[in-house]
């Protein structure tokens, strides 16, 4: 609304152009989706895009209108055909394979002073890692990780230990078992965001197990959200950081 009126008095849209913004305050309506445009301003951060279930001609639909706003965006759980799709008319855009996220940044974000650590238990809980710090560095904070240091061999978590202290909130996360937010809450005195994810044999339960470990952690400052959720994860160190 500040941008708009701002653009408006220095004469680069028309009152006509600021009228057809006000209607679509707070969100929207492309019939099949209403995209929150407040979101921004009421969050401090603009609405995710959920690729999961949506088809590409309604991802675009939802893209065009959150550019329209000049938002950042984010899509989540995409694929490389997604991504093709959104280059084409927005050649900016970035595909993190890893994370699955495709992100078309419109703004510069002031870097935060403290650091988001990131751990996973094993190398296969990799991609949610990934999702999770795509996340939290395009929200302008310092990221570092550390793979493959689960429980079955702690001697790799102690060598890390600095960086356990020195981090401002960390991010666990880890399948199988769900063990390593307990042992890293232990150690310490910051912030643990656990993530189970649903790596692991038939007990785990596609991540029902570890999820059930995590909130039963016996270390205070454990928190748990749900099961493959690296953005969930991401957004919420951001805020613990800000």
């Amino acid at each position: 609304m500040k941008r708009t009126l701002e653009d408006y008095k220095a004469g680069k849209i028309s009152l006509e152009d600021v009228l057809e913004k006000l209607k679509t305050l707070p969100y929207e309506d492309l019939g099949f989706a209403k995209v929150d445009t407040h979101r921004a301003l009421r969050k401090g951060f603009p609405e995710i895009l959920y690729c999961q279930g949506k088809t590409i001609p309604q991802i675009m639909k939802i893209v065009e209108s959150m550019m329209k706003f000049k938002h950042t965006v984010l899509a989540t759980k995409s694929n490389k055909e997604i991504f093709d799709a959104i280059k084409k008319v927005h050649n900016e855009a970035e595909y993190y394979e890893k994370a699955r996220i495709i992100a078309v940044q419109k703004e510069p974000v002031k870097l935060k002073e403290g650091m988001i650590l990131i751990l996973t238990g094993g190398t296969s809980d990799i991609p949610i890692a990934e999702e999770a710090a795509v996340i939290a560095e395009i929200m302008g904070n310092k990221v570092e990780k550390a793979y493959d240091v689960g429980v079955a061999g702690i001697h790799r978590l102690f060598d890390i230990k600095d960086k356990i202290f020195e981090a401002n909130v960390i991010i666990v996360i880890a399948g199988m078992d769900g063990a390593l937010p307990s042992v890293v809450g232990g150690l310490s005195s910051k912030p643990i965001i656990a993530v189970p994810t649903s790596v692991g044999y038939g007990a785990s339960f596609e991540g029902i197990g570890p999820l059930l470990t995590m909130l039963n952690s016996c270390a205070f400052g454990v928190t748990v959200v749900n099961i493959d959720n690296g953005v969930g994860a991401g957004y919420f160190a951001n805020l613990i950081n800000r």
